[in-house]
C-alpha cells in the first residue's frame, strides 16, 4: 500500500520561504517519478515540478529559480524548497508518485496548505 504524507505548509509573508516534505511508504522515491502539484481556489491542479528516477527535473515556468525539489533516499522523502514566495503561490500543495507502468500520477498525498500574504 502506497502512502504519501506531506508536511511543512503554513502561512508566510511574501518574499519568505517554506520547505515542504513528502514522506513515502510503499514506493521508492528513487526508482519512480515523484512530483509536487498545487491547486489554488477556483483553479485546476497543476504540476509544479516533477523528478524522474534518473533525477531529471521539470519545473513549471512560474517557479523556476525559486523552487527546488530534492530527495533523501535514506528517509524516502521528497522535499520542495520554496523561496521568494509570492501571493500567487498560495494553494494546496500535493505530493504525487507515478510508477513506470503508469500513464499518469497514480498516488497522491492529502495535501498541505501554503498561504502567502502580501
Amino acid at each position: 500500500q502506497v502512502q504519501l504524507v506531506e508536511s511543512g505548509g503554513g502561512v508566510v509573508q511574501a518574499g519568505g520561504s517554506l520547505r515542504l516534505s513528502c514522506t513515502a511508504s510503499g514506493i521508492s522515491i528513487n526508482l519512480n517519478a515523484m512530483g509536487w502539484h498545487r491547486q489554488a481556489p477556483g483553479k485546476q491542479r497543476e504540476l509544479v515540478v516533477g523528478i524522474t528516477s534518473d533525477g531529471t527535473t521539470n519545473y513549471t515556468d512560474s517557479v523556476k529559480g525559486r523552487f527546488t525539489i530534492s530527495r533523501d533516499s535514506a528517509k524516502n522523502t521528497v522535499y520542495l524548497q520554496m523561496n521568494s514566495l509570492k501571493p500567487e503561490d498560495t494553494a494546496v500543495y500535493y505530493c504525487a508518485g507515478r510508477k513506470s507502468w503508469m500513464r499518469s500520477w497514480g498516488y497522491w498525498g492529502q495535501g498541505t496548505q501554503v498561504t502567502v500574504s502580501s
